[in-house]
């Protein structure tokens, strides 16, 4: 029989409609393997945005330690790759986060961690994508806010079309993004200025020719910074019930896609530090320029045109991403009935979740042109608050039924989820009295939403499901029942 999550306090009878809902309930198409599914992370990833976007503020605030301070968000991010990798392959549903939640400790908890995700969802697109006109300038100068809309409008054509496809397509963009990154490592690394001793022993400008130590409280403040440009290699799980032998491949697109993009960008890192011309131009974060001190104008411009198709690149896996977490929130009931009708529904032609596509697209376009400053600092507050819930989830996860499931297993459990949690605790109290604010109020206003109106329909709405075939319980291994290759118990 089919497992589906359900209250603790439901009846026999509420048991067997959440059975029968899922059974009944719309599917998405198997078609993607690691490969597919690692270049559809990575494009989310972006490495390159990450690199020529966010990494220069690191340099004015870090100097030559920013590629230390990367290096060590990678190691924390390893934690978070094992607590995705455990929960996705153990919870293998398009819902992600608010299903791995969900199913762990209860609906209340998944249905406030989607919350969270829904704010990311619905503002980090239009974000990256307000960044494309900047890198287009050395051939056209366009409005920034009427170009990201399109990237929005063009993001949300492609969702619109097959996964199998879309996974190429981001593919072929992303391997110029992956070559704009070589030629600046390259560049940098034959146009040296300084030893690599300043990587483990960092400095910073001082102004006036002189130069200062970076010292260790600035390190562990830049780490919320470096943790957001290694970010992304977690949604991995939200194609999961699109995946092959999701059990196996969702850990392995996870871990290789944090590996992958953290090598994308540390490398490059290090190179740009070694190759500044002086500390003051490092802390400029001028990239662009550098390259073309080291080249010439021509690749120059052939490194902006890669970021930007980067950007584009990302703005498309997002949407594509993120309108699987309205289909499944839609498939699970979280709305009005007619809403999740509309929402589940998934094209014959492509088999993609048309309507959650253009819900995620259109407005990610009109949000284009509103002043997303307060809301960026919001998005922030809510990946970490999110990725708080995950480590808890994580910490349940081996007990009662889940404990003999078929799943990737972390190494150091529970030492990983308990330390992820102490980390990101701090990451939030590091953010803004209004961002928290902000959040909080749509957090309880969410709350409100779940004691009015499901929780009283508990039967029927946020029934957290997970494809059947993919959740058959095991036994717990004996003499004679050894687990399937790649999966633990």
């Amino acid at each position: 029989m089919p497992y589906t999550p359900v209250a603790p306090a439901a009846s026999e009878q509420d048991t067997r409609s959440a059975t029968e809902k899922t059974a009944a309930a719309p599917k998405l198409t198997r078609s993607i393997g690691v490969v597919g599914g690692t270049l559809l992370t990575l494009s989310c990833l972006t490495p390159a945005s990450s690199l020529f976007v966010i990494v220069p503020d690191s340099f004015a605030s870090l100097g030559t330690g920013t590629a230390l301070t990367i290096a060590i968000a990678g190691l924390l991010c390893i934690g978070v790759a094992f607590t995705y990798s455990e929960l996705g392959t153990l919870i293998p549903s398009s819902g992600g986060e608010y299903a791995m939640v969900g199913t762990l400790m209860g609906r209340l908890a998944g249905w406030l961690v989607f919350i969270l995700s829904l704010i990311v969802v619905m503002i980090v697109p239009p974000i990256i994508a307000l960044g494309t006109a900047d890198y287009l300038a050395p051939i056209v100068h366009l409005d920034p806010q009427y170009t990201a809309a399109g990237v929005m409008l063009l993001a949300t054509a492609m969702g619109l079309l097959d996964l199998r496809a879309n996974a190429w397509i981001t593919g072929i963009f992303l391997v110029l993004e992956v070559v704009a990154c070589a030629v600046v490592a390259y560049l940098g690394f034959t146009h040296t200025h300084r030893s690599a001793s300043v990587l483990v022993h960092p400095v910073i400008d001082a102004g006036h020719g002189h130069s200062t130590a970076v010292t260790a409280g600035l390190i562990v403040t830049g780490l919320a910074t470096a943790l957001f440009i290694l970010q992304g290699f977690s949604t991995a799980v939200y194609l999961a019930e699109e995946m092959e032998n999701p059990r196996r491949n969702v850990s392995r697109t996870v871990l290789w896609t944090l590996g992958i993009g953290a090598a994308v960008v540390l490398i490059p890192v290090v190179a740009i530090t070694l190759g500044a011309p002086d500390l003051k131009t490092l802390g400029a974060g001028d990239v662009a320029g550098m390259v073309q001190s080291w080249s010439n104008s021509g690749i120059g411009t052939f490194v902006s045109l890669c970021i930007a198709l980067a950007i584009i690149n990302a703005t498309i896996v997002m949407v594509i991403q993120n309108s699987r977490v309205v289909f499944s929130s839609a498939r699970d009931a979280a709305w009005p009935t007619a809403v999740n009708r509309a929402f589940s529904h998934v094209g014959r032609r492509f088999g993609s979740p048309w309507v959650a596509t253009l819900v995620v697209g259109v407005p990610g376009a009109a949000l284009c042109f509103v002043n997303l400053d307060t809301l960026s600092e919001v998005t922030g507050v809510a990946v970490a608050a999110m990725y708080v819930f995950v480590a808890l989830g994580a910490l349940v996860s081996r007990r009662g039924e889940h404990k003999h499931r078929m799943a990737w297993r972390m190494p150091l459990w529970p030492v990983v989820p308990a330390l992820l949690i102490v980390v990101l605790a701090w990451v939030l109290y590091q953010q803004s009295a209004k961002s928290l604010l902000i959040t909080g109020a749509l957090v309880a206003a969410a709350a409100v939403y779940w004691a009015v109106y499901l929780r009283p329909r508990q039967a029927t709405h946020w029934v957290i499901s997970v494809p059947e075939d993919e959740q058959a319980p095991v036994e717990a291994p004996t003499a004679t029942t050894a687990p399937l290759p790649g999966v633990t118990t």
